[in-house]
Parts: C-alpha cells; structure tokens; sequence
C-alpha cells in the first residue's frame, strides 16, 4: 500500500479542481428506515460525465497533458471511456476509445458525441484492452488504464475525502466492487482519518472478477456476462499491480448480488429517492434492502452513519423504462418506505 499515499489523493483534488463536481451527500429515509441507521447517498450520478470515472480519468489525463502528451487511449466498459473522452477534450488532446461488443449502446454514443475515436473490439472488456495496449505499444498513444493505475485510484480517493470530511463519524461505506480502482481508492483515504470505518464492497453475482479473485486469492479470469451492472464487467487483469493488494488489504466483506435484486433496486432508487441509477450504481442499495449488510457500530455502542457509493446515472433510458413498466408499484422494494 505505500505505492500510493494521501499527498497523491491531495494533488489528485487539486487537478480535479473546477472540473469535476464535489458531489452531495444526501440523506435517505427510506433506506435509513431499512437499516435501523442513517444512510446517506454519495451522488456521483451528478458528475458531467453522469459516474464517478470522471475523477481518476481527469486526474489521469491531467496529468499526461502536463507532461506534453497529444493523444491517449483506453479500454472501457462505457463510463470511464466517456470519462476520459471528456477530460480529453478538456485538456485538447486526442482521445481513442476502445469497447467491447457488450458495451450498451447508449455509452457507445455517449463517448463519441464527446469527440473521441471509438473501436468496437470483441466481446469482453479483456479484448478492449489488449487492442488499446497494441495501440498504446504499436502506434505511439498514452495508454489510461481504467482502474489499474495509481493516478486513477488517486482521483476516485478524492470521494472518500469529501465523505469523511462532511460525516467524520461514518461508520461504514458500501462501494461497487469490480476492477478495484473506486473502492480501493475510496477506502485508502477514508481510513486515513477514519481507521475504524468499515469498508464493503458490493457487485453482481454474474461475472464478478474481484470477488472471485480474492476468494482465490489472487487474480483469476471470469467470463463476462450480461448484467444489469455492466459497468462492474471485465477482468482485473492477471498482472495487476496495485487494486488487487489494496482492495484485499482493505475490505471488510466483499458481497454479492443477484440480477432480480439489482432490478429492485434501480426500481427503489427511482420510486423512493428520485433517482436515475445503471445497475452498477444500484449494487449497494440491493445489498441494503436484502438484508445482506453486516452494519458497524459507532464508537458510542450504536450503529453508526452508513453510507452507499452511487457510483453513476449511464442506464439505457429504453432498459429503464422497461424495468419500471414490468415491476407493480406494490413491489417489495417499497416495504420499507415511510
């Protein structure tokens, strides 16, 4: 873990400053309701790219752009290549994104309309990859890992700042799990203050590389899937240098949802927050409303503050509707709404 350091997580916030938004931390009383505790939402579905990749992707490229690089590429499943489309342009720098064939179709448009490059490559985030480091080795482009990186992890630690800095009392945060970078970043600075508070990180059962590799033990291979959380597909890469050991040395549970549950709660977060979450962002809320969160006491004796990474807003507006239309209003999802 000393490969990267709170002084990183700082520059990171300064880089990010004025592009991206420090994002609010709002109460929930229906989920608190469920959970016996306060929740709060970290709401990064308000950032301009709609999810929380905007962070280390700005950080990233900032970086790369000081330095005189002109163009860069990466390998995404949707959100961090809009990502780093976007801080491309900010900088006015060249932008090449690769994607997979599962990528829905909505992200596709979303990054191109941003003005950056895009190949379809293949059917799995690995495939992306392995063309985005050809193009990187082969043709002269500054590769931007989407997780794997400590530039990156420093830009998405910037959101366990700010929660730690509005509720220095929290006792446990719930994240996305998938590659490592969100949750080992949020984690790494949230503990720097606040080493009692209790990390999970939640994905969905189909296709879950971290959860698996830390079951192993080391980094394994899984097939990607179908999701409702396509954002948390993909490897974690077989060499990978630095999420893996963060994330095993900062997890306190590593959870596991079912597709009907991550529905339900795309279907709560609309219904009782208000809120347009991708199934990757809904993770933490099906984890909650299952009844799977082992909750951490404050040091009074009480459970204390929860709080839940809504990590972005990217659904297809199509899927969405359908989502809404085939569940009854009288779902269990609204039992615990006031």
């Amino acid at each position: 873990m000393s490969a990267l350091s709170l002084a990183d997580v700082y520059r990171a916030r300064r880089r990010l400053y004025r592009r991206v938004v420090r994002t609010p931390l709002v109460e929930s009383p229906t989920l608190s309701k469920v959970a016996g505790t306060r929740v709060l939402l970290k709401l990064e579905t308000v950032q301009p790219t709609g999810s929380f990749k905007i962070r280390g992707a700005t950080n990233a490229v900032g970086e790369l752009a000081e330095r005189g690089i002109e163009r860069v590429v990466t390998a995404s499943t949707g959100n961090h290549g809009r990502a780093v489309a976007y801080a491309a342009r900010a900088c006015g720098i060249e932008a090449l994104v690769c994607l997979s064939a599962l990528v829905p179709t909505n992200k596709v448009e979303a990054v191109r309309a941003l003005g950056a490059q895009v190949r379809i490559v293949g059917n799995s985030q690995d495939d992306a990859e392995r063309e985005a480091l050809r193009l990187a080795s082969e043709e002269g482009y500054s590769y931007v890992p989407p997780f794997d990186d400590l530039k990156v992890i420093a830009g998405q630690a910037t959101i366990g700042l700010e929660i730690v800095e509005v509720l220095p009392d929290v006792a446990q945060i719930i994240v996305p799990l998938s590659g490592g970078g969100l949750f080992s970043g949020v984690a790494f600075a949230a503990k720097q203050s606040t080493p009692r508070v209790r990390m999970t990180g939640v994905t969905m059962r189909r296709g879950a590389a971290m959860h698996a590799s830390l079951a192993a033990g080391e980094p394994v291979l899984v097939d990607e899937v179908d999701t409702l959380a396509d954002s948390l597909g993909g490897g974690i890469g077989l060499a990978n240098r630095y999420t893996f050991a963060l994330t095993r040395a900062l997890i306190d549970e590593a959870l596991l949802v079912d597709e009907d549950a991550i529905a339900r709660a795309i279907l709560h977060a609309y219904r009782c927050e208000r809120l347009v979450v991708e199934g990757a962002a809904a993770v933490g809320i099906a984890a909650l409303l299952e009844g799977m969160v082992p909750r951490a006491r404050a040091t009074g004796g009480e459970h204390g503050p929860i709080v839940l990474v809504v990590s972005g807003a990217n659904i297809d507006m199509n899927l969405h509707r359908r989502l809404a239309l085939q569940a009854p209003p009288s779902d269990s999802l609204l039992r615990g709404a006031p």
